[in-house]
């Protein structure tokens, strides 16, 4: 399955959608799969560990990606 996304876009995607840009790592893995945005190569959904691993400061990944996103703990993403 080709995703038109990338899974940080993806996230990007649904907290634009929010008021508050802001919403729990469960719900964006939720709605990212309910709006068939992103998928990973093996075909599953983009499980919440993965949203906190692309997201949170500590991680490898969520450096990359620091400038778009605020992870509040215990499990809340903002866009910036």
């Amino acid at each position: 399955m080709n995703n038109l996304l990338t899974l940080h876009e993806a996230i990007a995607v649904i907290l634009l959608s929010r008021e508050d840009r802001t919403a729990s790592i469960q719900e964006i893995s939720k709605e990212i799969a309910e709006r068939k945005l992103y998928f990973q190569k093996n075909g599953e959904i983009a499980p919440p560990e993965q949203i906190r691993l692309r997201t949170h400061p500590n991680t490898e990944s969520g450096k990359q990606y620091a400038h778009l996103f605020e992870y509040i703990e215990p499990d809340k993403v903002r866009l910036r």
